[in-house]
C-alpha cells in the first residue's frame, strides 16, 4: 500500500486528506493527476472542501481509496492521564449536517494587537 496526502489551507487553518493506493505512483505524476482533477472539479463540486472533491474523484476514477471519517472502525482518545483515555463514539450519521453543534471543528482567526496601535475601526452601518 502506498499513501498520499492532499493539503488545503494555510498555516492558520488547514485540512489534510489521506489517500491509499495499491500501486506506487511517482510524486510528479501524482501532482499532475491532482492538478488535472482539481481543474475539472474546482468550479462544480458539491463537497465541503476542494480536497474532498479531488479525493472523491481520485477514488471514483483513478484507483485511490479516500480515507474519510466514514471509513473509521474505531477512534480512541489517548492521554497520559488514565481518565482521559476512552473510546470515542463514531458519528452514525443521525445528527443533522446543518446542526452546528455536530461540527468536527470550528475556526476563528483574529488579529490581536496588545498595544492597540494597529486596530482597524469601521463606522457602524446606518
Amino acid at each position: 500500500m502506498y499513501f498520499y496526502e492532499l493539503h488545503e489551507g494555510d498555516e492558520d487553518v488547514f485540512s489534510d486528506i489521506l489517500l491509499v493506493r495499491d500501486d506506487d505512483m511517482d510524486p510528479d505524476e501524482f501532482f499532475e493527476l491532482v492538478e488535472s482533477v482539481r481543474r475539472s472539479v474546482q468550479d462544480t463540486h458539491a463537497n465541503d472542501t476542494l480536497i474532498e472533491a479531488i479525493a472523491v474523484e481520485l477514488e471514483r476514477e483513478h484507483g485511490f481509496v479516500f480515507v474519510s471519517d466514514n471509513r473509521l472502525t474505531a477512534t480512541v482518545n489517548v492521554s497520559t492521564i488514565d481518565e482521559e483515555n476512552f473510546l470515542v463514539a463514531i458519528d452514525d450519521g443521525t445528527e443533522s449536517p446543518d446542526d452546528p453543534r455536530g461540527a468536527d471543528y470550528r475556526a476563528i482567526i483574529a488579529e490581536y494587537d496588545p498595544h492597540g496601535e494597529n486596530l482597524k475601526t469601521e463606522d457602524p452601518p446606518d
